[in-house]
């Protein structure tokens, strides 16, 4: 009886495993497809929703909490952060106006604002020539700097070029299919002082004009 229990649990032990492995997904490549025209077809997207959790550093300090944030196309946000539930931190921009609570600074207001709409809509750069670089394509203008993937046509890192000399910095990682679409489920922005880490909990796109 112990010996078929015992069966029993291993049976049992293994079934759950199995059924909690993370199911792996292979991305999709699109080798021989023009890249200029796979970014342009993205064109379409006028705003993002999304969901995070984040870490924000400055210098020694550590800021853990998730956030909510609506972004459109021309810069418009709303971002919202909680920590314990709480909500902790807001910033909004609208027609290039900033309104943030509790107030932040000019360097902090155009990483959360500029930065993460370059950072979130990173197909749209605007005339943009493209350059093959090994296995990867350089697609740049004035101001940004993107690589992107050969094959799967996935962001890898970015560079805005700011007016006065500095750099903000932009990493990509770990693509993900988001409702069967794909896109970088952790994203490091760095800038001067502050880095900011978003883990993608959920995301979606809206279309339109």
């Amino acid at each position: 009886m112990l010996r078929i229990v015992s069966k029993l649990f291993l049976i049992s032990a293994i079934s759950l495993l199995v059924s909690c492995a993370t199911r792996h997904v292979e991305i999709p490549v699109y080798t021989g497809i023009d890249a200029k025209e796979a970014l342009k077809s993205r064109n379409n997207v006028s705003a993002i929703d999304t969901s995070f959790s984040l870490t924000f550093e400055k210098e020694d300090a550590h800021v853990r909490g998730s956030g909510v944030l609506n972004i459109a196309k021309n810069g418009d946000l709303s971002l919202r952060v909680y920590s314990f539930g709480f909500l902790a931190f807001e910033v909004t921009s609208e027609n290039g106006i900033v309104r943030s609570s509790p107030a932040i600074d000019k360097d902090k207001a155009l990483m959360l604002t500029s930065g993460l709409r370059d950072c979130l809509f990173w197909w749209d750069v605007e005339d943009g020539e493209i350059e093959e670089d090994n296995e990867k394509y350089l697609v740049k203008n004035f101001s940004r700097i993107l690589w992107v993937d050969k094959q799967s046509l996935f962001p890898l890192k970015q560079k805005i070029l700011l007016p006065d000399d500095r750099e903000l910095e932009i990493y990509y990682e770990y693509p993900k299919s988001f409702s069967e679409t794909w896109y970088p489920s952790r994203i490091k922005i760095q800038f001067h002082r502050y880095s900011l880490i978003m883990e993608i909990k959920d995301i979606s796109f809206v279309c339109g004009v």
